[in-house]
């Protein structure tokens, strides 16, 4: 299911053209891997998306310089953007006095803008999604310029760090999609919907599954979902 504003305020960037009308080189998009995952975990699961984007789109990821402490299960190292407890964990439901980290992961996304940027927008998904709010919103209130143009939130939600909360006091005039799961038992829809709420021009795109990008070509949900956001890519970089 997906829900815009009027097309007139549908990522209305005309910096997007050269001056002779011609459409400009494809977009590129600063990504950001969720809480245990890496720029190389996140790339993979977005491999159908990458496939279906890169007409319009180039995904750069990058990995955060906070690595969480390993689950016996988990062969490779895994990071997060900030952590919300003492022990260098992170939960997103509870409340916290602590963003452990989140100062070094802002820095790190201002040193990638400095190696690969400019970026025209940037793409979260969970606890990168929750960054990439935080780092529209710190944009928003002109305490630091990121440059982007445009988001793409999948499954976000609000940070439940105290120190954070000065950082939803302002709606959000940054264009935003957001993508989210109906059955999402890790951040449920209405979290998400949160985040939908703080944006002046959201555009809304919601698939039946759960925790994930829905980037599996196999399911035809989830294909379409590629689709519709492929689509709405392509029309920033035509509008």
């Amino acid at each position: 299911m997906i829900r815009r504003p009027p097309r007139s305020t549908l990522f209305p960037y005309t910096t997007l053209f050269r001056s002779n009308g011609q459409v400009a080189s494809n977009l590129k998009i600063l990504c950001l891997h969720g809480y245990r995952q890496s720029g190389n975990t996140f790339k993979n699961k977005l491999g159908a998306f990458r496939k279906v984007v890169k007409k319009y789109a180039d995904l750069i990821f990058i990995t955060s310089e906070l690595e969480v402490i390993k689950d016996v299960e988990e062969s490779e190292p895994t990071y997060g953007w900030w952590f919300s407890k003492e022990d260098n964990t992170f939960n997103a439901h509870n409340e916290s006095d602590i963003c452990t980290g989140f100062e070094t992961s802002v820095d790190a996304v201002k040193k990638a803008i400095k190696q690969n940027g400019p970026f025209d927008g940037v793409l979260g998904f969970s606890q990168g999604a929750a960054l990439a709010t935080l780092l529209c919103s710190l944009q928003q209130q002109n305490s630091e310029s990121f440059g982007f143009k445009f988001a793409i939130l999948i499954a976000s939600f609000k940070s439940r760090s105290k120190l954070h909360s000065d950082l939803y006091n302002d709606q959000i005039d940054c264009p935003s999609l957001h993508v989210y799961g109906e059955n999402d038992k890790v951040i449920p829809k209405e979290m998400s919907e949160e985040i939908v709420a703080l944006f002046n021009s959201p555009t809304i795109l919601t698939h039946s599954g759960g925790h994930f990008v829905p980037a599996d070509a196999s399911q035809k949900t989830n294909l379409t979902s590629i689709s519709r956001s492929a689509e709405i890519i392509h029309n920033l970089h035509q509008n």
